[in-house]
């Protein structure tokens, strides 16, 4: 059974001659937490932060996503569900949506569907587990190592000086991934750039000792798809 597609591209093959193909500049907001759910998302192309802002203004980013992966924010099968977080494009993006209801009776009738949909969801729980633990194992430094970590799985590309993570970030953008400060996440980035662990150049960081990183937090070496930030 585990030979067959992957969720995403059994969703694909079976919309993509049924929906558009949707271009959506970078900075667009896709839904906001609270709002009913009309549909979810086949990113193609880009990348999507979802997360929530806190009452008093704060942004917090629970996952970032990147090209050919679903955008299933929700409680399946739930009668007049809304969104517990919204989700907001950080590059041009294409994507394609999905009805919700021709999404679930799509899932509902197609038993393989089916079965890529608990495996993608049963993964998705464990990602968020060993985020949570990371967070409150390591502390916001910990949690910071961590997070470069997943970047690099999630947007990492092999150069001579490191792992390049290929995504424009800003030291507010990275505080919003560990719910921390700026403040506290500058002191700790110019902490690794003194010890050489990492560089920024351009807003792009290259993370160039990774083993530093996971003896840090104790790295358990997790599987890709467990350890990225999706």
């Amino acid at each position: 059974m585990n030979n067959h597609p992957s969720l995403y591209s059994l969703l694909f093959q079976h919309f993509i001659e049924k929906e558009t193909v949707q271009k959506i500049k970078a900075n667009t907001v896709l839904f906001q937490e609270k709002d009913p759910v009309q549909h979810i998302y086949l990113l193609i192309r880009g990348s999507i932060a979802i997360g929530r802002i806190h009452m008093r203004g704060k942004e917090f980013i629970l996952k970032m996503i990147n090209g050919r992966e679903p955008l299933i924010e929700y409680q399946l099968f739930k009668q007049s569900p809304n969104y517990h977080f919204s989700a907001k494009t950080l590059t041009d993006c294409e994507l394609i949506m999905i009805n919700r209801e021709q999404f679930e009776k799509y899932v509902i009738e197609n038993p393989i569907a089916l079965l890529k949909t608990t495996e993608w969801l049963s993964t998705t729980y464990i990602k968020a587990q060993m985020k949570c633990q990371d967070l409150i194992m390591n502390g916001k430094k910990g949690g910071l190592y961590s997070i470069l970590i997943r970047l690099c799985n999630s947007y990492g590309v092999a150069t001579d000086e490191g792992i390049l993570i290929d995504l424009p970030m800003t030291h507010q953008e990275l505080a919003n991934l560990t719910y921390g400060t700026r403040e506290v996440i500058q002191r700790s980035l110019k902490e690794l750039r003194e010890l050489g662990v990492i560089s920024y150049d351009q807003q792009k960081f290259t993370v160039k000792n990774i083993c530093f990183l996971k003896e840090e937090v104790d790295c358990q070496n997790c599987a890709y798809e467990i350890c990225g930030l999706n």
